[in-house]
């Protein structure tokens, strides 16, 4: 290993000095090739050496791809190019194209994500204050049953929360400065503007295309809509208890889940109008669209993530052992979760989950936020592990009590609603 870094080295000092030296030039009718690259694995700033032939020794004329995306070309001779990986790369052949005419590696790059796991509000205690950062307090645990887990971000980066033991939606904005969006600490039913609405109990959040929200209210039966002004209108009177809510992302039409032992899913077209889409089903919680229309949800009853394809809402098992709860990574059929509860799909149809949806958020085998490959099904741990704790840190050194809902952002950025540390927890992916 440390052979192969020196050789690396001494190759990418050679190339930096050839680059200027060199006075050969690409030659378009004959062949480019590539024998290969170091190193194999990385994050983002890695500089890969690309060796091979008729290349060029002007870098202007270089493109260098990985998964599609662009690195910046910092050397380049006729047999070598050096260049660096971006951030949120992501894994994939190395591409190099000069003058029209493409090559790629017989391997992938492996690109190696590191994921930030901060404290973005609330200090821990159940409470309720407004204010930055950990001066603000939440009550997601204060009794040990409540759900919530709505969350959801707006176009200019805010993020909104369901605080299901203070009866109302907060919102924090990028600075971290948290305020009470809508209803008050006060429980009822009562449309209005702003904190003269009242609410039952506050479980799902979704937000549309235009900036309204939606909340879904499994203690007065009701989904609300939250209009960027904060004025709150009853949406729906449901057929059942509404738990978790989303928008399809093609339609802006309302769906919602009802997590019972024969729950179901279910659709909302427009104000007051409802249709079954799929029941009974095993606990079904929190559902979300990729940008193909398909429709994907969490069973926490069958510990399993399952597909339902746009149009026919025809049923498939998508990752995870259906009925046998762990926590385990791997190919979609291999994977385990354990009551799996929120999730969220990211602009590249990855879906995140927050893996515990157990009554209390602490008798679960899966702390964590898992990644679940948008086309392969392949599982992997996003942030956090199978222990319970509290730890801001990267990757699975971090750690949560009760993961219970997950909102995925731009930018590789992300939001958890951490149950039991009373806390909303921020993750950066680069």
């Amino acid at each position: 290993m440390l052979k192969a870094f020196t050789r690396y080295m001494l190759a990418a000092a050679m190339l930096l000095t050839a680059c200027e030296k060199d006075e050969a030039k690409h030659e378009p009718g004959v062949p480019m090739t590539m024998s290969g690259f170091l190193p194999a694995t990385g994050g983002h700033g890695t500089s890969i050496l690309i060796n091979g032939s008729n290349f060029s020794n002007d870098t202007a004329d270089v493109e260098v791809t990985v998964n599609g995306k662009k690195l910046r070309v910092i050397g380049s001779s006729l047999n070598q190019i050096m260049a660096v990986v971006p951030k949120r790369c992501g894994s994939g052949k190395v591409t190099v194209k000069i003058a029209g005419k493409e090559v790629a590696s017989s391997a992938d790059f492996n690109y190696i994500f590191t994921r930030t796991v901060t404290t973005f509000a609330g200090n821990g205690t159940a409470g309720y204050a407004n204010g930055k950062g950990e001066d603000a307090m939440f009550n997601f645990n204060g009794v040990d049953w409540y759900r919530g887990g709505g969350i959801a971000i707006d176009k200019s980066g805010n993020v909104y929360v369901t605080d299901v033991g203070n009866y109302c939606i907060r919102k924090i904005d990028p600075e971290g400065v948290v305020t009470t969006f809508a209803g008050t600490n006060s429980q009822g039913d009562a449309d209005g503007t702003g904190q003269a609405a009242r609410f039952n109990l506050l479980y799902g959040l979704a937000i549309d295309k235009d900036g309204n929200l939606f909340t879904a209210d499994p203690g007065s039966w009701k989904i609300k809509k939250v209009t960027p002004l904060g004025v709150v209108t009853t949406y729906l009177t449901a057929a059942t208890a509404p738990w978790l809510v989303t928008v399809n992302k093609q339609t802006n039409e309302l769906y919602y889940t009802t997590c019972d032992w024969n729950g179901g899913i279910y659709r909302v077209p427009s104000q007051g109008v409802q249709s079954t889409i799929l029941e009974p089903l095993s606990y079904p919680a929190g559902l979300a669209f990729d940008s193909k229309g398909d429709l994907f949800f969490a069973s926490a009853g069958e510990h399993a993530i399952y597909k339902l394809t746009k149009d026919t809402w025809a049923m498939s098992l998508f990752a995870g052992t259906k009925g046998a709860p762990g926590y385990a990574n791997g190919a979609a059929a291999e994977a385990k979760f354990a009551n799996p509860y929120g999730i969220s799909i990211d602009a590249d149809d990855n879906i995140l989950v927050a893996g515990n949806g157990t009554w209390n958020g602490i008798d679960n085998a899966d702390q964590s936020i898992r990644l679940v490959d948008g086309t392969t099904g392949a599982v992997s741990t996003y942030a956090g592990s199978n222990n319970y704790g509290y730890m801001d840190a990267i990757n699975e050194s971090a750690s949560f009590r009760g993961p219970l809902g997950v909102a995925a952002g731009d930018n590789g950025v992300s939001y958890v609603i951490d149950k039991n540390n009373n806390r909303i927890r921020k993750i950066v992916s680069e």
